[in-house]
C-alpha cells in the first residue's frame, strides 16, 4: 500500500504543477501532508516535517548566502568579462546563443555547485534571450542538463556518495567514466545546436535594430560606457562580427523591470576586481578541499564581499534588499521540499518504493545488474534525493549484483548516469534558483527538460556499455 501511495503522491505532485493547478511551494507542502493523513500517520506529520527541515537546513543556508555572494559578485562586475566573451561569440544568432549557454554552464559547473552555475549562466545569458524573444525554457533546459552531466565530478556530490556508500575510491569510480561522460557532454552540445537551429528557424538572424524598434523604451548601451543605442549585436544573416559586437554588449533596465549587465551600473567596483576574483577563487578552492562546510564558507564569503565592496551600511542594505526576492523564493522552496522529503522518508514510502523496484528485477537480469542500475538511476534519482538513492538503494543494488558476479565498481559507475535528469528534479534546491532567476514556471521547465535530460542520461549509459565501463 505504501508503495502505491508513494507513486501516486509523486504523480499527483508532478501533474498538478505541470498543469499549473498549484504552485510548487503549495504542492510540495499540501500534497504530502494529505498523503501522510491517508496512510494513517497524520499525527506524526510534525515530526516528519521537522526532520526534513533539519536535513535540508544546511542546504537552505548555503543557497541563501550563495545567492547573496554571487549576486554581489555580479553587481560589482566580476563576471562581466565572461559575459562579454560569450556575447562576442553569440552575436545575435539564436543558434550560437543556445550553444553558448551549454558551454558556459559546463565551464562554470567545474566548481561542483549547481546553484553557482545557474546564477552565473542565467545572469550572463538572460539578457540575450529576453532581448531577442528566445524561449527561456531552452535556456533553463540546456543549462540544467549540462550541469547534470558535470555534476558527476568527484567534488560534485554523487560520486563521493557512491564511493562512501560502497566503500570504494572515488577516483576508481570517476576516472573510468570520463569517456562516457565526455560523450554525454558532447551530446548536450549537439542538443544545444539542434535546439538553437530550431530557435534560429523560428526567429531568424536578429539585430538589435529590430528589437529596439519593437520595444522603443529599451536602451542598449555600448560596452565602453557610452549611452548611444547599438545598431547591431553582430550582424544579421551573412554579416561578420561587427565593431559593436567586438565591443561587448551589455544591457540596461527596461520598463518591465528587467535588469541586464549595464556597464554603467553604480554597483560596479572595477578597482576591486582582483580582490573579488581572488576571493572567489579562494572560496571555490576551499569548497573543493572541504576546508569548512559549504554554508559556512558562503556565509563568510558573503560577509567579506559586502564589507569590502560596500563599506557604507546603506549600500550593504541595498545590495541585500536587491537579492532578497531570490533568497526568499529559493529558501521557501527548499523548506517546502523538506515537507515532501520528510513525509516520503518518514512514512517509509521511499523504502517501500525502492524495495519494490529492486524486487521487480527479473532473476535473469542478475548478470546485467550494472545496466539495470543505470536504468533505475533515472527515475530513482529524479524522485528521490541523492542521499536517499546512494545510501539507501545503491547498497541493495550492489548486493544483488555481487550475487551474480557484478563488481561494486560497475554498479557505482552505472549509478551516475541519471544525474543529467536528477538536476531537474523537484527535490533539487538549485533548480529553483534556475527557474526563479530565469522567470520560468517550474512546470514549463519540467515538461520541456525531462525528455532531453533522460535522453542524455541514456546516451551516457549507452556510451558506458560500448566502452566496456559498465
Amino acid at each position: 500500500m505504501l508503495t502505491i501511495l508513494g507513486f501516486v503522491m509523486i504523480a499527483t505532485f508532478l501533474v498538478l504543477i505541470m498543469m499549473k493547478k498549484m504552485s510548487p511551494i503549495a504542492a510540495l507542502v499540501l500534497i504530502p501532508a494529505l498523503f501522510c493523513v491517508l496512510v494513517g500517520q497524520g499525527a506524526k506529520l510534525g515530526d516528519y516535517v521537522l526532520e526534513g527541515v533539519g536535513n535540508l537546513a544546511p542546504t537552505a543556508a548555503m543557497l541563501m548566502f550563495a545567492i547573496v555572494y554571487f549576486g554581489v559578485m555580479i553587481d560589482v562586475g566580476l563576471f562581466d568579462p565572461i559575459v562579454r566573451g560569450i556575447l562576442r561569440f553569440c552575436k545575435a544568432d539564436p543558434l550560437r546563443i543556445v550553444v553558448g549557454t551549454a558551454v558556459l554552464a559546463a565551464i562554470v559547473s567545474l566548481d561542483g555547485d549547481g546553484s553557482t552555475t545557474f546564477m552565473i549562466t542565467v545572469s550572463a545569458m538572460y539578457p540575450l534571450y529576453k532581448r531577442l524573444g528566445m524561449s527561456l525554457v531552452v535556456m533553463t533546459g540546456v543549462a540544467a542538463t549540462a550541469n547534470g552531466v558535470m555534476n558527476t565530478l568527484p567534488w560534485g556530490g554523487p560520486t563521493a556518495r557512491a564511493a562512501t556508500a560502497l566503500k570504494l575510491d572515488a577516483a576508481d569510480i570517476f576516472v573510468p567514466m570520463i569517456p562516457a561522460l565526455a560523450v554525454g557532454l558532447a551530446f548536450v552540445f549537439v542538443l544545444a545546436y539542434v535546439l538553437g537551429r530550431r530557435e534560429r528557424k523560428r526567429l531568424g538572424y536578429l539585430t538589435l535594430d529590430e528589437v529596439v524598434e519593437a520595444e522603443p523604451e529599451v536602451l542598449v548601451t555600448a560596452g565602453g560606457g557610452g549611452t548611444e543605442p547599438r545598431k547591431s549585436l553582430g550582424g544579421g544573416a551573412g554579416s561578420g562580427a561587427g565593431t559593436d559586437a567586438d565591443a561587448g554588449p551589455a544591457y540596461a533596465a527596461d520598463g518591465g523591470g528587467f535588469q541586464g549587465l549595464d556597464p554603467n551600473r553604480p554597483t560596479l567596483r572595477p578597482k576591486l576586481y582582483w580582490f573579488n576574483a581572488g576571493l572567489t577563487v579562494v572560496l571555490l578552492a576551499a569548497m573543493i578541499l572541504e576546508l569548512l562546510p559549504i554554508p559556512v564558507l558562503f556565509l563568510i564569503g558573503a560577509a567579506l564581499a559586502l564589507t569590502v565592496n560596500y563599506p557604507n551600511m546603506t549600500d550593504q542594505k541595498a545590495r541585500i534588499a536587491a537579492h532578497a526576492d531570490n533568497v526568499l523564493n529559493v529558501a521557501g522552496m527548499v523548506f517546502a521540499a523538506a515537507v515532501f522529503t520528510g513525509v516520503l522518508t518518514g512514512t517509509g514510502m521511499v523504502k517501500h518504493m525502492a524495495d519494490w523496484l529492486v524486487g521487480a528485477i527479473p532473476e535473469g537480469m542478475g548478470p546485467h545488474m550494472a545496466i539495470v542500475t543505470g536504468l533505475l538511476s533515472l527515475p530513482l534519482t529524479y524522485f528521490m534525493s541523492n542521499d536517499g538513492f546512494y545510501f539507501g538503494v545503491l547498497p541493495v543494488l550492489a548486493e544483488a549484483g555481487a550475487a551474480h558476479g557484478v563488481s561494486s565498481l560497475e554498479i557505482a559507475r552505472a549509478s551516475l548516469v541519471g544525474q543529467a535528469l536528477h538536476m531537474s528534479s523537484p527535490l533539487v534546491p538549485a533548480v529553483y534558483v534556475l527557474v526563479g532567476m530565469a522567470k520560468v514556471e517550474f512546470g514549463d521547465h519540467t515538461k520541456f527538460t525531462v525528455k532531453w535530460a533522460a535522453l542524455t542520461s541514456l546516451v551516457v549509459l549507452g556510451a558506458g556499455i560500448v566502452f566496456g565501463i559498465i
